[in-house]
Parts: C-alpha cells; structure tokens; sequence
C-alpha cells in the first residue's frame, strides 16, 4: 500500500509539472517573415527583443526582399536561421513562376550570402513545373538548401519528382486535413510540415484525436510557426508562443519538446553562421 502511495503521489507530481514543463518550453518558430513593410516601424533590433520575449530558440527568417532577412542575422546570427525568398516585393507571389527575372536574382542572392533554405514560396500544380520554379528546385539541390513551400499536394508531388531527395517543408502543412497530410507524409520521408496560421490542432488547448494520431505516428515530421506575413503579426509572436505552448501541454513531454523544436533545429542542423561564399 505504501508504495502505490508514492506511486501515485510521482504520478500525480509528473503530470502537475507538465503544465510548467510545457511553459517553460523553447520554441524554434519556423516561419517568420521581415518584409520590406516591417522595416521602418519595427527595426530589427526591435524585431529581436519581439522574437527573445516570445522565448524563441531560432527562428527560420525569410522576407521581401532578402534585405529584411540580413538585416535581422546581422542583429542576432545565433537566433536567425535565413531563408531565401524568390521575392523581391510582396507583388511577386503570383508572378514569379514566370518570371525568368527572379533566377538571376536567386542566383546572385547565394553568390552573395548563406543560407539554410529557399522560401517561403507559393506553388500550385502544374506551375511547379515551370522552367523557373525547376530551376530553383536545382539551385537547392546545388547549396543543399530545404525548400520551404506554400503549396497544394500537386505541387509538392511534382517537387519530389523533380528530386526525390529534396526536403521540402510544407508550411501550413498545405491547410490540408490530417489524413491528406499523412497520406503524403508517408509517401516522402523528406517532408516536413509546418502549423503556421492553423489552429483546428490545438483549439482550447487540445489536441483533437486525428490530430494527435498524426502527430504520434509521425512524431519527427512538424514543427510550429507563427507566419508574420503582415508587420501586425510581429506582435502576435508572444502570444502565439504561449498559444502553441498550451496545447503542446497535452501532449507526451518528448513529443511536445520534438514538435517545439528539436524537428526543426534536426532539420536545419548544418545550418551555421558564417561568412558569405
């Protein structure tokens, strides 16, 4: 009797200090952006004191156009993990799959600086195989950079075809429903997903059924982000960092701690700061 007491007493200490535990947690946000519109209302040292509140460990950085992204690894290189992105203004998301404009640019960008990936880009079906989007599938392969893609599951088949070896992040994991996402989580070992700008996951703090058979069968493959596609959601970094907490708290502490950040600092593991080539 006595030691199903302390039993359940360890019991009872362990899932008190979860909550504390999950609060306490590191966040590696994977998918931050610092476009030109940011700039002159939020400096970048401005935009790191946001990001070291929120309690980020690193943050994967890309912007419009790459000067927001250098800016902000020149202010804080142990905290940024930079992105290329094929824009130069926001205009672009739409145009730059067929604008042989934006090769040369991309090209010129990792003549200049290093980086760990190139995105986020939008991508939808067949244009994903368009000379410039083929292109920059081949310019990844060549710097061993992931490619981090805002795109339906047509787009990121045809990524993988173009290099089976690619790794490719899904950010939003496509605004897919669970069972799609594992359906291609399973056919590509090289994807990742990221939960930016999604909550059906962690409503209220809870992770819904599907959701957590999903994350338990593929317990390596997501990683959080916030998704700061205008200068307002610079300020929802905190709060979605104690979002993203709360509903990491009902889930296994390993796989809360994999889901936070230890997937996306394996994943970007090569990542260095460093001297441009």
């Amino acid at each position: 009797m006595h030691l199903l007491r302390l039993l359940l007493a360890a019991l009872w200490l362990y899932a008190a200090a979860a909550p504390l535990r999950a609060a306490e947690l590191p966040i590696f946000d994977a998918h931050v952006h610092y476009s030109h519109d940011a700039w002159d209302t939020l400096p970048p040292a401005d935009a790191v004191a946001i990001l070291r509140q929120a309690g980020l460990k690193r943050a994967l950085v890309s912007s419009s156009g790459d000067d927001g992204t250098q800016r902000l690894l020149a202010a804080a290189p142990e905290l940024i993990v930079p992105s290329l992105r094929p824009y130069r203004t926001r205009g672009e998301l739409s145009s730059w799959v067929r604008d042989d404009s934006v090769v040369a640019f991309l090209e010129d960008r990792l003549r200049h600086a290093r980086y760990a990936a190139i995105g986020e880009f939008h991508l939808y079906g067949a244009d994903a195989d368009l000379p410039v989007p083929q292109r920059m599938v081949a310019l990844a392969r060549q710097h061993q950079l992931v490619l981090h893609a805002h795109a339906d599951a047509d787009a990121i088949e045809r990524l993988f075809r173009q290099d089976p070896q690619a790794r490719v992040l899904w950010a939003h994991a496509g605004f897919e429903r669970p069972e799609k996402v594992a359906e291609l989580l399973r056919r590509h070992k090289h994807l990742w997903a990221d939960l930016a700008f999604r909550s059906e996951h962690g409503s209220g703090g809870k992770v819904p059924p599907e959701w957590r058979a999903l994350f338990t069968e593929f317990p390596e493959r997501f990683m959080v982000g916030t998704d700061t596609f205008t200068p307002e959601r610079w300020y929802y970094l905190a709060e979605h960092a104690r979002w993203s907490r709360a509903w990491l708290a009902d889930l296994p502490p390993p796989l809360a701690e994999r889901i936070a950040w230890r997937n996306a600092e394996a994943l970007f593991a090569s990542w260095k700061a460093g001297p441009a080539p």
